[in-house]
């Protein structure tokens, strides 16, 4: 196939994982607004912290409140990694490869780009925003359950699957970010077990793990064995073990893989070496950290093997 094919296959898969995840991300931030103490004085600003977006944001906003941040993570159009933008770029990237691609997946992207555009201001103002979320949500897994179920194993496939795998893995670093970067605030409150219980459970939820970790683990919801959980479960397609293996399936049965493939097998190994679970404060948020530069090398190496041809 072309390597300009295979590059917006790539994109288009990563751009939909990015809408899904950064509004789990919005999601989950919102819960906690509600469910945890308000002496905490949880900040909206830390979800721009966790995108690495804190100057493009300044570019455009003087004050770091809760409305601003959620209108530039979803409707700013520039802002690059905002929903609004990301549909944009997903709908082009699919636009202009509907020949290898399930027709009604072209259908699904423009109801959502409608939905999106009509409701955009529902998700900024709190009182109708998990209607709009969730029908984002939904609206990207109906997409996915589409490509999964009519799309043949082939080279197109095998490029969407190891797009949308290594935006899932740098997503689910950033949804555990998240988490950590609360549960630090929450330290000195009187009721630290209690809020952790709340901050971790919500990030379960805002991965649609729940369920399967308490499948899986068998426990209450405590802090280092849903970090762990999320980090080294090998079952659950949200985890960085997961992904990771994920991202070997695909890209063992693509030619030319091998350095790919090497980067991959370090990166999965250092994954589970490396980390430490005795402390979720700043050295989580630095392995975290490290992870996501992990990950934007292994998509470095990813362009200059498949996309620079061109």
């Amino acid at each position: 196939m072309l390597s300009r094919v295979a590059e917006r296959i790539y994109w288009a898969a990563r751009y939909l994982e990015r809408i899904e995840n950064t509004v789990r991300l919005i999601s989950v931030y919102d819960k906690l607004m509600f469910d945890l103490p308000r002496s905490i004085g949880l900040g909206w600003y830390n979800l721009v912290t966790i995108n690495s977006a804190e100057q493009v944001f300044h570019e455009r906003y003087k004050v770091q409140d809760e409305r601003n941040v959620v209108k530039f993570l979803l409707g700013d159009d520039t802002n690059p990694s905002s929903v609004a933008s990301c549909l944009k770029y997903a709908r082009e990237n699919l636009r202009t490869t509907r020949d290898v691609i399930p027709a009604e997946s072209w259908e699904m992207i423009n109801e959502l780009h409608l939905f999106v555009t009509d409701n955009i201001q529902q998700g900024i103002n709190r009182s109708q925003r998990y209607h709009f979320l969730d029908g984002v949500i939904q609206s990207c897994q109906q997409i996915q359950g589409l490509l999964v179920g009519t799309m043949p194993r082939d080279f197109v496939w095998y490029f969407m699957k190891l797009g949308r795998n290594i935006e899932r893995a740098d997503m689910t670093t950033r949804i555990l970010d998240a988490g950590v970067r609360v549960q630090m605030q929450v330290w000195s409150d009187e009721d630290a077990i209690n809020s952790q219980q709340i901050i971790w459970g919500n990030v379960l939820r805002s991965l649609g793990a729940d369920q399967s970790y308490r499948r899986s683990v068998r426990a209450s919801v405590k802090s280092e064995q849903v970090v762990r959980y999320i980090i080294e479960d090998a079952a659950f397609p949200r985890t960085l073990a997961y992904t990771l293996s994920a991202l070997v399936d695909s890209l063992e049965r693509l030619p030319k893989h091998e350095a790919v493939l090497r980067d991959v097998r370090s990166v999965q190994e250092t994954t589970l070496k490396t980390v430490d679970y005795s402390d979720l404060g700043e050295p989580m948020k630095d392995y975290l950290n490290d992870r996501q530069l992990d990950i934007a090398a292994i998509h470095s190496r990813i362009t200059e093997n498949w996309f620079t041809n061109y």
